[in-house]
């Protein structure tokens, strides 16, 4: 099985969240139930938190056996940009104005989706709304 991990799952990790000990368990399953991936997405915000350096996100990848899927096919764009719109949609039907969520969630999704058996996240909620099809394990 191959268990795409969202940013917030490695960022809880980092910053010693209170269920940091369900989080590392369920990593540490997913690891033997297969291999773990990323996008190039989670990597990119992942460089950017504020407790951890490029070098320091390449080593933690490396030791923790997480790859990086760096070729998105333009399915997973598509699939993406899609979501993304019917988001925008929905909130300006709910009278909600502009979107506020993020397109990198959406990317984050499409990627689970297409290249991945399931998403391991601590929103599930947002990633049920939008991928409906996609398999998640949350924290």
């Amino acid at each position: 099985m191959r268990t795409a991990v969202d940013t917030n799952i490695i960022s809880a990790i980092w910053t010693k969240e209170s269920n940091l000990s369900e989080i590392l368990e369920q990593l540490q399953v997913s690891r033997h139930m297969g291999s773990l991936v990323i996008c190039p997405v989670v990597y990119i915000e992942l460089c950017a938190h504020p407790r951890a350096t490029v070098e320091e996100v390449q080593t933690f990848l490396v030791d923790t056996g997480i790859a990086v899927d760096w070729e998105l096919p333009k399915k997973i764009w598509d699939f993406a940009a899609d979501a993304y719109s019917q988001y925008a949609i929905r909130r300006r039907q709910l009278g909600d104005g502009s979107p506020k969520r993020i397109p990198a969630d959406f990317i984050i999704g499409a990627h689970a989706t297409w290249m991945a058996d399931r998403l391991l996240t601590l929103d599930k909620r947002r990633y049920r709304t939008d991928f409906p099809g996609l398999r998640i394990k949350e924290c």
